[in-house]
């Protein structure tokens, strides 16, 4: 790790070399086999914010340098809404811990399957508990492209940029206004695709469709404004609308309607601009899925008929790219190909990747009790009455990742190595099954890399 400025500017000799805005890379075996993971590490673990920055910035220039340009997805989503671009769901994947070392195995998998349509994403929750703001988790994904050979659009997306029911309930405005804070530092951070979802203040007990969708298409409305507003000159991000929310009762295609129509009215009340490009909905699905007592995961029942209708819907009456399905790592694994044939336009994973690194042989049994001491001392609060001790940690064991981060970045690397071959394993088996294996073409032809300038940090003037 570099800890001081003197450090960064010679470790970076005869391989980087900055020129105002740029990095030219010098030497790209040097840098991927041994700079690139000491400019992440400083990147994550530095005590120097301005260092950790500079390490943050370099990674990124260089990244650009070598054809790995954060973008967004909506060029592609659009052809999707013409029917130009089918057959495959493309799937969105969260990275909880070992970000750098994961986001390898996902980029292994690509590589060798041609895979260009897929999307690395956290979410507003997972910012906080894995302690990963979207600058890192940014510079951790580009880094690890570099270390691959990874080249091509990156797709970065914060994913349920949620509002907050409890506190919106107590001040609107201010609950409003922190998600706009984290739209803002997403976007400088690269992120040029957006979930909004403020289906979280759905009220049902409205006696209509419209008012019980009202403060969820007013406040989508809202935020996708304030995309629209700060979004880099050339880049149309992508945002995208959650209408049922996971875990509650499933989504109608009139509901899907009556939000559609009405968040097009409001954001017409705003100027004109692009609207959403895809609609999350409810089909059955958990987050995280349901445990059993004894710590298995319930076989669910998806609603593959409304994804597909409000999918088609959603192309023939208003362009988007289709219905978006939140929750799925965790289903068995004959449920991924028929995503595909339904035209389910994206996937959503992240507990099932999170599993594999806990349960994983190769996982250190002493640092995992370490992580489950930790959960029963601080987080014991969090036990509902009804859950045996297995459903307790299995559903919070996703918090130890947060306070063991460095603990599982320091991890020998044949254990690291392990696992990352079991997460690329998984990757490839997903990219199979929902059918974006060969997307490297489809993804050039759409989506063009747009390079954002940026200045060097001050370390490095």
């Amino acid at each position: 790790m570099f800890q001081t400025t003197e450090q960064l500017k010679k470790g970076i000799e005869g391989v980087l070399k900055v020129s105002g805005g740029n990095v030219a890379v010098l030497n790209e075996s040097k840098l991927r086999n041994e700079l690139i993971d000491n400019l992440i590490y400083t990147a994550v673990f530095c005590s120097d914010e301005n260092i950790k920055t500079a390490a943050r910035w370099l990674i990124r220039r260089a990244g650009v340098t070598l054809g790995i340009v954060s973008s967004s997805i909506r060029a592609l989503y659009e052809a999707m809404g013409r029917k130009e671009a089918t057959g495959f769901t493309v799937p969105a994947i969260n990275l909880r811990g070992i970000t750098y070392y994961g986001a390898q195995a996902v980029f292994r998998a690509a590589v060798k399957g041609k895979v260009g349509a897929f999307i690395f994403e956290i979410a507003r929750s997972e910012i906080g508990y894995t302690e990963q703001r979207p600058a890192e988790y940014a510079a951790a994904v580009t880094a690890a492209a570099i270390k691959t050979g990874f080249r091509g659009p990156l797709f970065l997306q914060g994913d349920h940029f949620q509002i907050n029911a409890k506190k919106y309930t107590q001040d609107p405005a201010a609950e409003v206004e922190s998600t706009k804070a984290l739209i803002r530092e997403a976007i400088a951070g690269g992120f040029y695709n957006i979930d909004i979802d403020s289906s979280t203040v759905v009220d049902l007990s409205k006696p209509t469709i419209k008012e019980q969708q009202k403060n969820n298409y007013v406040i989508n409305a809202e935020l996708t404004a304030l995309i629209r507003s700060i979004e880099p000159g050339g880049i149309t991000i992508s945002v995208g609308g959650e209408i049922g929310e996971v875990g509650g009762k499933n989504t109608t295609v009139e509901e899907f309607r009556i939000f559609m129509d009405n968040y097009r009215e409001e954001l017409k009340k705003k100027g004109d601009m692009p609207g959403i490009s895809k609609i999350s909905i409810q089909t059955g699905t958990t987050h995280g899925g349901v445990p059993l007592p004894d710590g298995a995961i319930a076989q669910v029942k998806i609603d593959f008929d409304t994804l597909e209708d409000i999918s088609e819907v959603a192309r023939n009456d208003y362009g988007l790219a289709g219905a978006v399905q939140h929750g799925a790592s965790t289903l068995p694994n004959e449920a991924f190909d028929k995503f595909p044939t339904t035209q389910t336009a994206e996937i959503h994973l992240a507990t099932g990747f999170q599993n594999i690194i806990y349960d994983s042989d190769s996982f250190p049994a002493d640092l995992k009790r370490r992580v489950y001491d930790y959960i029963n001392t601080n987080l014991r609060g969090e036990k509902k009455d009804k859950d045996t001790e297995e459903q307790f940690m299995y559903k919070t064991r996703k918090k130890g990742f947060g306070p063991f981060k460095k603990d599982m970045w320091d991890l020998p690397t044949s254990v690291l190595t392990a696992i990352g071959k079991q997460l690329e394993d998984q990757f490839e088996f997903l990219f199979n099954r929902l059918n974006v294996i060969n997307t490297v073409d489809i993804v050039a032809r759409y989506v063009k890399k747009l390079d954002v300038p940026s200045e060097p940090p001050s370390p490095l003037r």
